[in-house]
Formats: structure tokens, C-alpha cells, sequence
């Protein structure tokens, strides 16, 4: 992760409602009859209501509350697994495997063919800027067409350029140039596929947390062995071999979105006659219009420069400096544990308000970063990394929770992809200042300060009423625009008033 906000690796901060998918080859059902009853729409500051059949009727922080696609269609989704969902959980892990294995494979294969630490940074920062700076447009594309139809086009895109990177460095005709292009396309299409991720979960499982806790524990699984994977590849196979497996990830993954049943969206989500420009506006505007969310942005970017950015080159350097290459990779494997942990974690705790929660656990991550600058052994380290990635993956999916339940399907791609590109925009920044500082303090001292501001972070979250007093919602969102009964509004300290 990098991170984004959801705390995955940079990762967004991590499926669109909104997009319809066709009855046939892909859709489950028929055409969704009309929406049960009035949803109430959702206002910064009202609790949820009770719908006519005495469910719980989220009312989201802007005017439209948390939306799910499919109760209002002929079939209720299970509550978390199913054979849909399943193979949902197989393709998000074997895309977080991939992703894993990529970097081992850009810096050996590089540096073998005469290369430099620069060539291997521009290598992955040209997908990263490419993908940063169109997941905005990604997810008004999102909102267009078919999510699921995106997903698997993007895919199959990555399996073709990674081929080809493979054939590249198969055939010893590594080009600088030519992998930085190739990267570049992976970015675009990434940046494609990613705003589907957030508004496919909850149209597979009614238990949106539950699902996004299972969804952390695979991704943070492949997290563990990708990096092995890769160097074993590397060791008998050459990283041309990596290019191969990370285009395989790539195949099967797009096999799994092929072969899933997505049911029917709520009859009207998608956009009709609205003009391109037109979408990315409303996204702005419905973005800008939820205190709790851009609130969240906005302090992650400060996250980024002050802790995310410097914490993970200068955590590599230190370690391997003082402690070695094994030590590096046994703190990683202990971070990457941890967020197993988290997932686990979040699968049980069910907070009324899960932002605040999240906010709290979010305090763990100090852990880490303070106790390389303390200059601490490496199994204090390790213990570190471990209490870090559990908060870590609870705030994750707690945000990714609170993000799918609510916001309206009609903006939801949107939403998301504003969420991915804040989230991200500053983690350059906080890298390349890493260095300068870390020459003018030290890195053990950035590396505490870094502690102390992932603390400044979280209590930054909190302090911020429109974040900490987000109340869960489990319920149907109306789509925007939908018509609806208001509920009686709320006081800031979340009782209803009246």
C-alpha cells in the first residue's frame, strides 16, 4: 500500500452497484420489481430509519443513504458465501498475489540487465502514475457500463502486456522504454478496473463487513507468499518466469469475474443522456457533499506524507543496514500477519460506529515505524509490524465497509475512485521526502516522528464528529434522486432529534 485509505497496499487506499449487468451470461434473475416501500433518502446527520417491512433503512451521511442493489431484486444474496462470492474471493486473492510478486520480478529482471535502482523506480512509477491520475475517469466509466464486463476487459489487457514483458525478458531484449510503456498500460487498465472492486462486494453478500473481512485475510495471505513465490521464480526460472505467473493471476482472475452471476442493479442506477463531464461533476460534487469521507481523505493525505511515505523505504534501509535481508523479510512476513489477524479481527467486531473503531485500532500502527527508530531487536520489531498490520486491516475494512454501505449505487464507482486517487496523491510526496529528511534528521528520528504522527492521524480521525459519529448501516440505500420519506434528523451527538 502504499496505502490508501482502506489500508490496502498502494494499494486504495481498494466493485460498482451502480452498473447493470445484462440478464444473460453474467446476471442472475430477472428485472428487479420496484423497490420495496420508501427509503429514506440520506442528510448529513440522520439516523437510519425502518423500512415497511421492518428492516433497517440506512440513511447516508449526504442526502442518500447506504444502497444495496439486491434487495431490491427478486433474490436476496446470501449473507457472506457463495459460489458467486467465492470466486469473487479467488480473483481478488490471485490479483494480490500478482501484484506481490511484480516487484521482485521488475528489480531482479532490471538489475541483471545492467539497470540501476532509478531505472527500477521509473519502471513502477510509470503504472503508478498512469493509474493515479485516470482512476477518477475509471470510475465515471464504471458508472457507465458494466462493472463486471470492465473488470474482465482490464484483465485480460494485463494478461497481454505481461506476456510480453515475459517474452522481453525471455528473449534478453530488455528495453528501458519498452517496460515503462508496458507498465503505463497496466496502469490504465488498473485504473479501469479498480472503482468495480468496491460496489461488487455488496452485491454479492448482504454482510458487507463480513465480506470485506474475508476478502483482507485472502489479499493479505497472497501478501505473505507472493514475494517468495517470485524470488524462488527468479532463482529457477529467471524473472521472466514471474512476468508469467503474475500474467496467469491475470487469466485466472478474469476467468473467476467470467464465470460469476452478478444479480440484477435497481431498476434506473445507470446514467442515461448525462454527458461524461456531467458524471465526473456529480461524482465531485457527491464526494464534497459527505464530511466523513473527504474529512477521511484529507487527513490520509497528511498519513501518507508524514508516516506511509517515509516509513517504507527508510524501515528497508534500516532494517537491512543494522539486521540484514532475513530480518527484512521476517519483519515483512510478521506485517503481513498481522493484517491476517486484523481480518479476523473485523470478521467479529461489529461497532455501531465503525469509523470510530477503526480510528482506534488505527493507533497500533505507531508500533511499527517507533520501534525501528528506537533502534529495537528484531523480534521487538517483528512485534511491531504485527500489532501494526492488525490495526491496520481493521481500519481497512471498516472504511471499505462504511464507503460500500453508505453511498448510493448511482455514484458509488465515482465515489471510490476519488477515494483510491486522494488516498494515493500524497504517497509520492511522502517518499521523496524521505530521503532529504532522513539526511537532515536521521532515520531513526523521521522514523519516530513518524510514530508520533500515525498517533496525531488517528486522533485526528476522531476528532472530527462528522467521522467518529458515522453510524453503521446494514440496510437498502435509495439511489439518488429516489423518492423518499425523510427521517427525523439527528443532533450531532447522533440521537434523534424529536
Amino acid at each position: 500500500m502504499t496505502r490508501t485509505s482502506s489500508g490496502e497496499e498502494p494499494q486504495c487506499a481498494g466493485p460498482s452497484i451502480r452498473a447493470a449487468e445484462e440478464p444473460a451470461g453474467g446476471e442472475r434473475g430477472t428485472q428487479p420489481p420496484a423497490s420495496r416501500g420508501a427509503h429514506a433518502p440520506s442528510r448529513e446527520g440522520l439516523l437510519p430509519a425502518r423500512g415497511p417491512d421492518g428492516r433497517q433503512v440506512g440513511v447516508g451521511p449526504s442526502g442518500t443513504g447506504p444502497f444495496r442493489a439486491d434487495i431490491v431484486a427478486d433474490r436476496t444474496p446470501p449473507s457472506v458465501w457463495s459460489r458467486d462470492f467465492a470466486l469473487f474471493f479467488v480473483a481478488r486473492a490471485l490479483a494480490r498475489l500478482g501484484d506481490t510478486m511484480l516487484p521482485v520480478a521488475l528489480a531482479a529482471g532490471l538489475l541483471q540487465y545492467g539497470y540501476g535502482v532509478g531505472a527500477v523506480g521509473l519502471a513502477m512509477a510509470a503504472s503508478a502514475a498512469s493509474f493515479a491520475g485516470l482512476v477518477i475517469f475509471g470510475g465515471v466509466i464504471a458508472d457507465r457500463f458494466s462493472t463486471r464486463k470492465l473488470m474482465i476487459g482490464a484483465d485480460l489487457v494485463r494478461l497481454v502486456t505481461q506476456s510480453v514483458a515475459a517474452a522481453l525478458f525471455f528473449t534478453d531484449h530488455v528495453v528501458l522504454w519498452q517496460i515503462c510503456v508496458i507498465g503505463a498500460v497496466n496502469g490504465v487498465a488498473g485504473a479501469v478496473f479498480q472503482p468495480g472492486v468496491a460496489s461488487t462486494v455488496p452485491r454479492l453478500a448482504i454482510d458487507v463487513q463480513g465480506a470485506n473481512g474475508a476478502i483482507r485475510i485472502a489479499e493479505s495471505g497472497a501478501q505473505l507468499g507472493g514475494p517468495a513465490l517470485a524470488g524462488l521464480l527468479v532463482a529457477f526460472a529467471s524473472a521472466g518466469g514471474v512476468f508469467v505467473a503474475h500474467a496467469a493471476t491475470f487469466g485466472l482472475s478474469a476467468l473467476c469475474l467470467l464465470l460469476l452471476r452478478l444479480p440484477p442493479a435497481a431498476p434506473g442506477s445507470r446514467t442515461h443522456g448525462a454527458t461524461f463531464r456531467a458524471d465526473l461533476a456529480e461524482g465531485w460534487r457527491e464526494f464534497r457533499s459527505r464530511t466523513w469521507l473527504w474529512g477521511v481523505i484529507v487527513i490520509w493525505c497528511v498519513y501518507m506524507i508524514a508516516v506511509w511515505g517515509p516509513t517504507v523505504p527508510l524501515v528497508a534501509t534500516e532494517v537491512v543496514q543494522q539486521h540484514g535481508p532475513r530480518a527484512y523479510g521476517l519483519i515483512n512476513s510478521a506485517l503481513g500477519a498481522g493484517t491476517v489477524v486484523g481480518g479476523l479481527v473485523a470478521l467479529r467486531l461489529r461497532p455501531r460506529r465503525m469509523l470510530r473503531a477503526g480510528s482506534f485500532a488505527l493507533f497500533a500502527f505507531a508500533c511499527f515505524p517507533a520501534s525501528v527508530g528506537a533502534g529495537l531487536g528484531v523480534g521487538a520489531i517483528c512485534a511491531g509490524a504485527l500489532t501494526a498490520g492488525a490495526g491496520m486491516s481493521v481500519w481497512g475494512v471498516m472504511w471499505a465497509t462504511s464507503v460500500q454501505t453508505q453511498v448510493a449505487p448511482d455514484v458509488l464507482n465515482r465515489i471510490h475512485a476519488y477515494d483510491v486517487a486522494g488516498s494515493l496523491a500524497m504517497m509520492p510526496v511522502g517518499q521523496a521526502l524521505a530521503g532529504p529528511a532522513a539526511a537532515a534528521l536521521g532515520a531513526d528520528r523521521v522514523l519516530l516522528i513518524g510514530g508520533v504522527m500515525s498517533l496525531v492521524v488517528a486522533a485526528a480521525l476522531l476528532s472530527v464528529p462528522a467521522i467518529r459519529e458515522l453510524v453503521r448501516v446494514d440496510g437498502p440505500v435509495p439511489r439518488i434522486g429516489a423518492g423518499a420519506a425523510l427521517a427525523a434528523p439527528a443532533r450531532k451527538d447522533g440521537r434523534r432529534a424529536g
